[in-house]
Order: C-alpha cells, then sequence, then structure tokens
C-alpha cells in the first residue's frame, strides 16, 4: 500500500472512531461555554465572558495565595497540585474559562507530541511545566523532538513516511501551510469536535472577534489549536541605538533616512567601525524598517486602496537600492551582513564596532544591558520625508505563538484535544505563562502572578541568564493564551525598559499596511508557495548584490521584468482572493 493510500485508509477508521465517540458521548458536551455551532456565526449568546468551572466545587483560597510573599508547602502544593484557581484574579477583558470537568482524564493514554526543539531545553520530557500539567490532567506525553538545525528533514521524513504522532506542534511546516495538511488527510478537521471536546479552547476564541476571525478558515473550518493572546501584542522587531552612541555623536535619536545617514557617518567618525548592524542571513535586511520609508515593503502588504501589494515592485525601489548601495559602499554597515548568523550578530553587536542595529529590544536587553551594561533607546522606522508617518506591515492579530494540529493517525483524539484544551483554561495560563507556583512566581493582591525577586527566571540554580530560562521554566512560544506583556522576564525584569520600546513603536507607526493571517485553498496554496518561492528566491539574490555593488542599481529593471514573467500579477492575485475572503469572515 502506498503512503497516500494509507493516509485515506487510515483517515476512513479514525473518521469511524470519531463518530463512535460522538454517538455514544451526544448527551455530554463537557461544559463548553460561548461557542458557535460549526461556525455559522451564531454565537451562544451570553456566554462568552463567562468563566465555566464545571463539575469542580473549590474553596476559595485566594485570601491565602493572593498577595502572600513566603506561601507554606502546604499552600504551595495546594496550587500547584490541584485545579484550584479561585485565587486567580479576571485580570483581562475577557474571563479565561475554567472548564476543568475533562480531568484527570478518564482513561490511561500516551500521547506523542512531535515539536521542533528548543536548545534551551535540552529534554523537553523533563520540563517542569509539562511534568505538571500531566499530572493535574491525567495524560501523558512522550515528546519527540528531533536535533537542533535538522528541523525542517525530520518533519518531511516523518510527513513522507505516513507514520505520524498524535500531535503535530507548528504544523504549519507542512508543504503548503496548515489548511494543505488537513485537505490532505495528515491533520484532522476539528470543527465538529471542538465544541465538545475543546470547551476551554471554543470559549475563549469566541470571546472576542478578531480571536474568532483569525483562528477559522475562509470555509468555516477549525484545523487545530492557535496561540491567541488577551489583547495584540507590541511590535517586537526595530531600530536600537546603543545611548552610548548618541552621547559620543552628540546627536538626537535620527527620525528620517537623511539623518539616519548623518548620524552613521557621525558614528563611524567617532569610532564605530561598522556603525549598522544592518542584517544577515536569516533575513534582517527584509524587516521593512528601512526599505519602509520608501514604501518597498519586504513582501506582501495593503495599499492605499486596501488591495494587496508586493514591495520589492513598488515605484521607489530603486531609490531604496541607491542609499543601500550608497551606505554600504561608505562602510557603514556590517561587512558580513550577507552572511552573518545570530550569533555572530550578537558577537559584533556588543563590540565597539556596532552603534545600531535592528533586532528585538527583548533579546539586546538581555545582550546589551543584563550582559555587557549597555544601555539603549527604541527609534522609530525612519521615514523618507520629516512629517512623514512611520509605519510597519507588523500588526499583531491577537494570534502569537505557535499551533498545534492533531493527526489523522492518533488514536486518542479526545484526550489530545483535552490535552490541549487545558492550555485555555485560568490554571493552564499561569502554568504555562508563568511556571510553578513559589519557586517561579507568586501572585499578588489582584490575582496576578509575577516573578518575585529569588524566582528561578532570575536566579537559576544553574547559573543560566534570563535569555536561557525564559524556556527553562515556563514555556515562551505554545498553544496556548499567551500573556507576553506580562510573563516575557525580559520585559518584566527589574529596571527593563525592553517592553517599553515595544509599546512606544506600536503606539507611534501606522500599521494600516500589515496584512492579516490569509489562508489559502488547495489549489491556491501550492502555486503560491511555488510562485512565492521563486520570487524570493529572485528577490534575495538581485537586492543583495545590487546592494553590495556587484550589481548596478539599474539591474533592478531586469528583476521586475523578470518578477513579471514568473507570475509577479498571478501571485498578487492569489493573495487578493485570499484576502477577500478572509474580510468576509
Amino acid at each position: 500500500m502506498n503512503t497516500r493510500s494509507k493516509r485515506i485508509v487510515n483517515l476512513a477508521i479514525i473518521s469511524m472512531l470519531i463518530m463512535l465517540v460522538l454517538s455514544a458521548c451526544s448527551g455530554n458536551s463537557g461544559g463548553s461555554n460561548g461557542g458557535t455551532n460549526k461556525e455559522n456565526g451564531q454565537s451562544n449568546e451570553g456566554n462568552s465572558n463567562q468563566a465555566v468551572n464545571t463539575d469542580q466545587n473549590f474553596d476559595d483560597i485566594s485570601a491565602d495565595i493572593r498577595g502572600n510573599k513566603g506561601p507554606t508547602q502546604e499552600q504551595i502544593d495546594l496550587v500547584n497540585a490541584t485545579l484550584n484557581d479561585t485565587y486567580l484574579g479576571d485580570v483581562f477583558e475577557e474571563v479565561i474559562p475554567s472548564d476543568y470537568s475533562a480531568y484527570p482524564f478518564k482513561e490511561e493514554v500516551v500521547l506523542d507530541v512531535w515539536m521542533p526543539a528548543n536548545s534551551d531545553i535540552p529534554d523537553m520530557n523533563a520540563h517542569a511545566v509539562q511534568k505538571q500539567i500531566e499530572k493535574l490532567t491525567g495524560i501523558k506525553v512522550n515528546f519527540i523532538t528531533p536535533p537542533i538545525g535538522q528541523e525542517a528533514d525530520s518533519f518531511t521524513l516523518m510527513i513522507s513516511s505516513g507514520d505520524l504522532p498524535d500531535i503535530i506542534i507548528d504544523p504549519g511546516r507542512y508543504p503548503g501551510g496548515f489548511e494543505a495538511g488537513v485537505n490532505d488527510g495528515a491533520y484532522l478537521d476539528l470543527t465538529d469536535l471542538m465544541e465538545q471536546y475543546a470547551p476551554n479552547y471554543t470559549a475563549w476564541r469566541n470571546s472576542n472577534e478578531m480571536r474568532r476571525k483569525t483562528t477559522v478558515t475562509d470555509d468555516g473550518r477549525l484545523l487545530g489549536f492557535y496561540g491567541i493572546a488577551p489583547y495584540s501584542e507590541w511590535m517586537w522587531f526595530g531600530m536600537l541605538i546603543k545611548q552610548e552612541a548618541l552621547d559620543k555623536t552628540g546627536m538626537d535619536v535620527p527620525n528620517t533616512i537623511e539623518e539616519w545617514h548623518a548620524f552613521l557617518t557621525k558614528a563611524k567618525e567617532v569610532g564605530y567601525s561598522e556603525p549598522l548592524n544592518y542584517g544577515s542571513n536569516y533575513g534582517q535586511i527584509f524587516t521593512g524598517i528601512l526599505n519602509g520609508a520608501f514604501g518597498v515593503w519586504d513582501w506582501t502588504f495593503l495599499d492605499e486602496n486596501g488591495k494587496v501589494g508586493w514591495g520589492p515592485a513598488q515605484p521607489q525601489a530603486k531609490d531604496y537600492l541607491a542609499t543601500m548601495q550608497q551606505w554600504n559602499k561608505e562602510g557603514l554597515l556590517n561587512r558580513d551582513w550577507a552572511t552573518a548568523d545570530f550569533n555572530q550578530r550578537m558577537s559584533t553587536a556588543i563590540s565597539d564596532k556596532t552603534a545600531a542595529m535592528m533586532d528585538s529590544p527583548d533579546t539586546m536587553w538581555s545582550f546589551w544591558k543584563q550582559q555587557n551594561n549597555i544601555d539603549f533607546v527604541g527609534a522609530l522606522n525612519p521615514v523618507l520625508n520629516e512629517g512623514d508617518k512611520s509605519a510597519t506591515t507588523y500588526r499583531n492579530f491577537m494570534r502569537t505563538g505557535v499551533s498545534a494540529a492533531i493527526t489523522t493517525q492518533s488514536e486518542h483524539v479526545e484526550a489530545a484535544m483535552a490535552w490541549l484544551d487545558f492550555n485555555y483554561t485560568k490554571k493552564g495560563w499561569e502554568m504555562i505563562n508563568y511556571g510553578e507556583y513559589g519557586t517561579v512566581h507568586l501572585v499578588d493582591e489582584n490575582g496576578m502572578p509575577y516573578y518575585h525577586p529569588e524566582s528561578y527566571i532570575y536566579n537559576d540554580p544553574d547559573g543560566q541568564p534570563v535569555a536561557v530560562t525564559l524556556h527553562k521554566y515556563r514555556m515562551h512560544n505554545w498553544p496556548n493564551i499567551r500573556d507576553e506583556h506580562h510573563s516575557n522576564p525580559l520585559i518584566v525584569s527589574e529596571g527593563s525598559y525592553s517592553g517599553d520600546i515595544r509599546k512606544y513603536w506600536t503606539e507611534n507607526m501606522d500599521a494600516s499596511v500589515a496584512m492579516p493571517p490569509i489562508s489559502f485553498t488547495k489549489e491556491e496554496a501550492s502555486r503560491e508557495a511555488e510562485l512565492g518561492n521563486q520570487l524570493s528566491t529572485l528577490r534575495n539574490e538581485y537586492f543583495a548584490k545590487i546592494i553590495k555593488g556587484e550589481l548596478p542599481v539599474d539591474a533592478y529593471d531586469k528583476f521586475l521584468s523578470e518578477a513579471q514573467k514568473m507570475g509577479l500579477d498571478e501571485f498578487l492575485s492569489i493573495h487578493q482572493a485570499a484576502l477577500d475572503r478572509y474580510n468576509n469572515r
């Protein structure tokens, strides 16, 4: 039997099993609150903002836990070893659900979960948060993680073999994307199962229209579990300047491209030999930070009419390329910008070569301030003319973290959904974002978790920095309710101003050009991926060579001609059709 035939047979078997489960359990909804009926747009009125505490009668322990800075071991065990969440406050606009009726799970199962590796987590199966969740849910999990750097090959081999685990974290790796995986029979369509077996996820995604809209397909299907936040997260990437560089040059934070050129030139004169850490082989030169000033966005964007445009094809592209070619020739950029990896960039960044760089203020809080006592400030994306509004193609649509799919080969669909659904409970929100109570976090007077001064986040017994402990003692990137603004220790640690920078960027830049999270049909996905790969390769080659001076700026005309021959108009029409469907969800 070939792989595709095997998938079809497995899908048929799993479908029959699901129908049997639905028939047997049709009278037990699991206490879903605020769901929709197969995405027909008819909400269960009055429930979307109500927390559910089905079949659980917890004693209110808020007086013992809230504001307690020295909990006893008994209190620590009560928080960590039970589902009691009465000490947690309702701290967001919408109330986080608390339906624990599925736990402990009714039968003993072990779920296989494939996920990309994280160098800061040596053994995911030993992760403290996941071991705690296993105890509370009664669902055991075996994490399968490939070696660092082999994720793509591991995923491809797994999919091609047809031998799939119960759950896949980051299922968008599938050729053509998440939806293609469902259409091809690798992942389950969970539309008819969500309301019954994932009541917390259902309630949370339906409690806000943006969360609902960004977690459903154009045709109303629910493919899996998405990371979805209580708010739209602040933008996380932009232009950062060492404070000492501003002091040495005697200049203010630059705003226009002309002012940036003057600042970088002066920085070079006062000793910064490669003043702007411009990019690396993982794509910093295509961030929209500098090219956006010219309207030459790195990829797709919304034009002034709300239609899809392609940044590299915009009218002022040659002006942008001429500018960057000049800056490169003048030695204003790091010499290895076309090839440097992350470690090389950080090594240069902390040296006296760099005055400014494009990166995350969270990352640079760790590398610059915490590890090397280098203060820095954030600058808005440059503009071309004084008075122009700084803009960005980044906008968080409450979709964050990663997603998860349940495969068609899972023999434990209900358990897999229950395990994932726990992440969208109030208890799951606390544990995944803030880690273990006592050693990692405490709870303030309002019922909000926080990292105390002795927290393992800041005082790791193994001596690891916060950039590592944020993964070691909590889950930073997960299919859950991610509370980035309050639980990211690089933002909330004492003295940190990275969150202030991110908030400043978000509140002072125009994000109307940002594309929402659209999705493609099976036919579109295949063609879009083919055209996208070709256009990306073409752009990377021409733009890099022109900036390095290996091609003249006029070579852009040939680039644009080749892009049009490749099918640029078709590429844009595919994205426009997807955008139109998204707007009609």
